[in-house]
């Protein structure tokens, strides 16, 4: 620490909090510790008797937390994200659009097992919305070596962290199969739920036909739909182990790459994921009907991001994979879904 007198101060960083009492009005730190003194600040230090204070002498190689902060942004943040004024070696990084928030969780891990700074944010693979928060960076320490700061960023290379895709896929096939609402046995409850869901990705449904459970109808109608420009193919119903259950058979038969047929997701095993080159089509179960939230909910923001999901990743949701049914339902705001690729 060195000793200077305030007016010589400016520009030079504090060491230690500086408390401001006023009667009645206020008593907490007018400035913190690290803040870098300003000239409109001198006033404020001497109106708080502080003719002299203690500041931090400049060291070769050593970083203050606010410029380490800058770095550990530049890692972090990419397009379609705002960053926060650095404060105490912090600055936080916010949406600009609605979209899917992608973490490379390797360099997120690898920056968090460094040392002396870290990195906390909100799940991948999750839809977020303009504005909202999506993760908080902080130097721990009041200096920081400039040589660290650089080897992480060296470490991480030149892709950011972090990055909020666009939702891109906006026109919808839904495919409604199922002998019982075909011959109007019963009501079709099942397309109104699916609309509504991809409705809040600006999706909407520029194709749809009824069908009994006829694999090659499906078939059909799954090639016809993406023919006449459907970005995603969503099949309803037919998913089980029944004999009358042709949906898979029907999506197999397009000459789709099956990515997966079932997922360790509950409600939503039966579940279906295909590629017909990169169209995806989705054979749903009939618990998206009623659930609260399944998994078509964790999937649907990747699809509408144009976020192709593999084999493996479906796999890695069996962790937080089981949907607890509280009684008032938080999702996004909870575990469900929340597997370790």
């Amino acid at each position: 620490m060195k000793l200077m007198k305030t007016e010589d101060a400016v520009g030079q960083v504090l060491c230690h909090d500086i408390t401001q009492i006023i009667k009645g009005v206020t008593k907490d730190a007018v400035f913190r510790k690290g803040h870098v003194i300003r000239e409109e600040d001198v006033p404020v230090l001497l109106s708080v008797g502080k003719d002299h204070i203690y500041i931090w002498e400049k060291e070769e190689g050593m970083l203050h937390e606010n410029d380490a902060a800058e770095i550990l942004r530049q890692i972090c943040q990419n397009e379609n994200m705002r960053a926060g004024e650095p404060k105490e070696g912090k600055i936080d990084l916010y949406a600009t659009i609605d979209g899917l928030f992608k973490i490379d969780r390797k360099k997120l891990r690898y920056v968090n097992g460094f040392g002396q700074m870290m990195i906390a944010c909100l799940h991948g693979d999750t839809a977020v919305h303009a504005g909202e928060k999506l993760a908080g960076t902080r130097v721990i320490p009041l200096v920081i070596e400039e040589e660290k700061m650089q080897k992480v960023k060296e470490g991480c290379g030149e892709t950011p962290i972090f990055s909020v895709k666009p939702f891109v896929r906006k026109k919808a096939a839904i495919i409604t199969t199922g002998n019982e609402v075909f011959y109007g046995r019963i009501e079709d409850t099942f397309t109104p739920v699916i609309e509504q869901k991809i409705k809040a990705f600006g999706m909407e449904t520029m194709y749809h036909v009824t069908l009994n459970d006829d694999h090659e109808k499906i078939t059909k109608s799954c090639l016809e739909a993406i023919e006449q420009g459907a970005q995603v193919v969503i099949c309803t119903g037919g998913m089980s182990v029944d004999p009358d259950d042709k949906t898979p058979l029907a999506i197999k038969n397009t000459g789709a790459r099956i990515v997966s047929y079932g997922a360790p997701v509950l409600p939503g095993a039966m579940f279906l994921l295909a590629y017909y080159n990169d169209v995806p089509i989705v054979g749903l179960p009939g618990c998206v009907m009623y659930a609260k939230k399944t998994i078509f909910d964790i999937v649907l923001p990747r699809i509408a991001a144009d976020d192709e999901i593999t084999n493996d990743e479906l796999a890695g949701l069996g962790e937080g994979g089981l949907c607890p049914s509280c009684p008032v339902c938080t999702y996004p705001n909870c575990g469900f879904g929340r597997g370790r690729a």
